[in-house]
Parts: C-alpha cells; sequence; structure tokens
C-alpha cells in the first residue's frame, strides 16, 4: 500500500517509493533544460517576490481614528499620500502646541 499525505486543501497525495523517486531523479537529471543549480549559484539565489506588505519603519503605531468627513475629503482629494500628509499636520500641531 503506498504511503499518502493530507494537504491542507484536504487533498490525498501519494508519495513515491524509493524506486520511483530514483526514476523520477534520473529524469530530472538527464532533461538539459533542468540541471541542478550549483552551490554558487544556489548563494546567489533571491526571493522574486516577498510576500505580504513591506515592513514598517518601526516608529508608527496604527491606529483607529474618526475624523470628520469634510477634512478627510479635503486630505483625500489631494491624492496618493494623504496618509503622511495628515500625520504630518498632526506633527506640526504636536510642535506648536507642546
Amino acid at each position: 500500500m503506498p504511503q499518502t499525505i493530507k494537504s491542507r486543501t484536504g487533498r490525498v497525495l501519494r508519495i513515491p517509493s524509493a524506486a520511483e523517486d530514483a526514476t523520477i531523479t534520473a529524469a530530472a537529471q538527464a532533461d538539459q533544460d533542468a540541471r541542478p543549480l550549483t552551490d554558487a549559484e544556489w548563494e546567489e539565489a533571491r526571493p522574486r517576490l516577498r510576500r505580504g506588505r513591506p515592513a514598517g519603519s518601526g516608529n508608527k503605531t496604527q491606529v483607529t481614528l474618526r475624523i470628520d468627513s469634510a477634512v478627510l475629503d479635503v486630505f483625500k482629494a489631494s491624492g496618493a499620500g494623504w496618509q503622511t500628509r495628515i500625520n504630518e499636520a498632526l506633527k506640526a500641531w504636536v510642535k506648536h502646541h507642546a
């Protein structure tokens, strides 16, 4: 009876036997387009795409804030970066009032 594993999605996957694995490996090594990478090539390998959001600067805290619609509309109408502009306006207020 072949060994199987279950994926996170519930699919049952069959694990190849040692003989089947050897056949698959030999076929892959015989393929000119699928040559194994050298150790130097593995050292140079980099992920093509990082998953998730970019890392934050570390000096900001995410909050939920209720702002008047008219004020928010003005900032949003100014285009991309409106959240940064709100942050700058708040920093200016703190600097003036601290």
